[in-house]
C-alpha cells in the first residue's frame, strides 16, 4: 500500500469516527438527559425564589399584626390611664398596620399558590425525567447490543474477503501433497524393481536377485501353508 493511499485510508477512518460520533445516538440521549437536568435546576431556582418571597412576605405579615396587637395594648393602657387622646392614636396605628396587613396577606396567597403550582410542576418533571433516564439506559443498552452485533459481522464479512481464497488454497495443498505421496510411492515402488539404483545398497546385482527369489519363494511357502490351512479347516 502506497504512502498515499494509506493516508487516504487514515483519513477516511478518522472522518467516519467523527460522523459516528456526531451520529450517535447514546450521545444525542445524554445530551437531552443534561438538558433535562439543567431544567430542572432552573425551576429549583425559581422554587426557592418564589418560596423566599413567600417567607419575606409571611414575615412581614407576623411582624405587622405584632404592631398591632400593641397599639391595641398601648390604646387600653391609655384609656385606663385617662388619655383618651393617646388611646385614639393607638388605635390609629393598630388600623393603620392592620390596612398594611390585608394586601401583604392577598399577596402572600397569591405566592403560595405559585409556589404550589411551582412544586407539582417540579415533581411531575422529576417523574419524566427519571422515566426518560431509564428509557435512555433501555436505548443505550439495545443501541451498543446491536453496534457490537454489526461489528461482528462487518468482521466475519472481512475475515470471509480475506481469506475467501483459502478454500482453493487447501485444494491445491492437498493435490500437491497427494502427488508427491504418489510419487513416493512411484519410487519405491521403481528401488524394489530394481530399476531405480539406491546409492546406500552395496549389494551386487546378483545378491539382489537372490534376495528377491528368497523373498518371493518365502512368500510362495505361505502361500501354501494358508491353503492347506483353509482345505484342512
Amino acid at each position: 500500500m502506497g504512502f498515499f493511499k494509506r493516508t487516504k485510508t487514515i483519513v477516511e477512518s478518522k472522518l467516519n469516527q467523527l460522523l459516528d460520533s456526531l451520529e450517535d445516538p447514546n450521545a444525542l440521549l445524554d445530551l437531552s438527559y443534561e438538558k433535562m437536568l439543567t431544567a430542572l435546576q432552573d425551576i429549583k431556582k425559581n422554587l426557592a425564589d418564589v418560596v423566599t418571597e413567600q417567607k419575606q412576605l409571611e414575615h412581614q405579615v407576623a411582624e405587622l399584626q405584632d404592631q398591632a396587637e400593641r397599639a391595641r395594648t398601648d390604646a387600653k393602657i391609655a384609656l385606663q390611664s385617662g388619655r383618651e387622646d393617646l388611646a385614639k392614636r393607638a388605635l390609629q396605628q393598630e388600623q393603620d398596620y392592620l390596612t398594611q396587613i390585608g394586601p401583604l396577606q392577598e399577596a402572600s396567597q397569591r405566592i403560595t399558590s405559585q409556589a404550589d403550582r411551582l412544586k407539582e410542576a417540579e415533581r411531575k418533571f422529576k417523574e419524566r425525567i427519571n422515566h426518560f433516564k431509564t428509557q435512555k439506559e433501555i436505548s443505550k443498552a439495545t443501541y451498543n447490543a446491536a453496534k457490537a452485533e454489526v461489528k461482528v459481522s462487518e468482521s466475519m464479512g472481512g475475515i470471509g474477503k480475506e481469506f475467501g481464497g483459502i478454500g482453493d488454497t487447501m485444494k491445491r495443498a492437498n493435490d500437491k501433497t497427494e502427488k508427491m505421496a504418489a510419487r513416493a510411492e512411484a519410487l519405491e515402488s521403481l528401488a524394489e524393481e530394481g530399476i531405480l539404483e539406491d546409492p546406500l545398497d552395496t549389494r551386487s546385482q546378483l545378491d539382489k536377485d537372490m534376495d528377491n527369489l528368497r523373498k518371493q519363494n518365502a512368500i510362495d511357502d505361505e502361500l501354501e501353508k494358508l491353503k492347506k490351512e483353509l482345505g484342512e479347516s
